[in-house]
């Protein structure tokens, strides 16, 4: 039995869970302090995650270029594991929860994380920098320590299906004007473009910046944590997942698979046998 009096007990569990994030009573809803029916027709979503994130407001560039970046990664295609994988959970004959679920579950280090990847690669170079290397230096000893440790594949440059990736081509640019209006200092763009020219200059040929690098730049320069770049990056994707989720949902279909039937996958095992005892 408890010692503490009834009271105490009260007060123990409203201090079970604690946040700053939102305060709700009834008839009353405030997030970070604002009342929600001040902040709706008031601020867009992308201002919105930021509240709930950051615990302020962006300014209209910082939102601009949040915007720029969820919009940027919301799909690519049937081809990525997370969008194949809703739409085949749904001829599975699950809900649009389980099948968006499914398919988030999949965003990790491989697919889905080369984002927050290259935010930490980028945090690095920036470390080295304050301690006083200059910005090709910075970049090339923390190149070999990433290589050292994760081996050759850089996260954020190179592109298996894109030679040159019009997502990013779109980015770097508003990320330049962004820094010189002010809105951002620039250091984490000049260390995405330092990065590409390295490695052409250690490959000798170019391997350009692709989404994940430029949207790792836009992270960056707006504070966000490199884990907070994949959750951001999730939080894009699971727009194109729902889309393609639903749109199965339309067209029909039941269990259909990676490949159609017709196509044949390899089988690599041992020849018929016969099991032991039974000749």
């Amino acid at each position: 039995m408890s010692s503490k009096s009834p009271e105490e007990l009260v007060q123990a569990a409203k201090a079970w869970w604690s946040t700053e994030i939102i305060d709700i009573k009834p008839g009353q809803i405030g997030v970070r302090g604002y009342p929600i029916q001040d902040l709706i027709g008031k601020i867009s979503f992308p201002q919105m995650i930021w509240l709930m994130l950051r615990g302020d407001l962006p300014n209209a560039g910082q939102a601009a270029l949040l915007e720029a970046a969820l919009v940027s990664a919301v799909d690519h295609g049937p081809q990525a594991p997370s969008i194949s994988i809703s739409r085949m959970a749904v001829t599975c004959g699950v809900e649009l929860n389980s099948a968006m679920a499914s398919a988030i579950n999949v965003l990790a280090g491989i697919h889905g994380g080369a984002g927050q990847q290259c935010m930490e690669l980028y945090f690095d170079i920036a470390r080295r920098m304050e301690a006083g290397a200059e910005l090709a230096a910075a970049v090339d000893a923390a190149l070999d320590a990433f290589i050292a440790e994760n081996g050759k594949v850089i996260p954020g440059f190179g592109h298996r299906f894109h030679p040159i990736d019009p997502r990013s081509v779109k980015l770097i640019p508003m990320v330049e004007e962004a820094a010189k209006a002010g809105v951002i200092d620039g250091k984490f763009a000049a260390i995405g473009r330092q990065v590409e020219a390295t490695l052409e200059a250690r490959k000798g040929k170019r391997i350009p910046m692709n989404i994940d690098g430029a949207t790792a730049v836009i992270y960056a320069e707006l504070g966000f944590a490199a884990e907070l770049g994949r959750g951001l990056f999730i939080l894009s994707r699971s727009v194109g997942i729902l889309a393609h989720a639903w749109e199965q949902s339309q067209q029909g279909g039941r269990i259909k698979g990676p490949m159609p039937p017709a196509i044949p996958y390899t089988y690599n095992g041992p020849a018929k046998r016969d099991v032991p005892g039974n000749t």
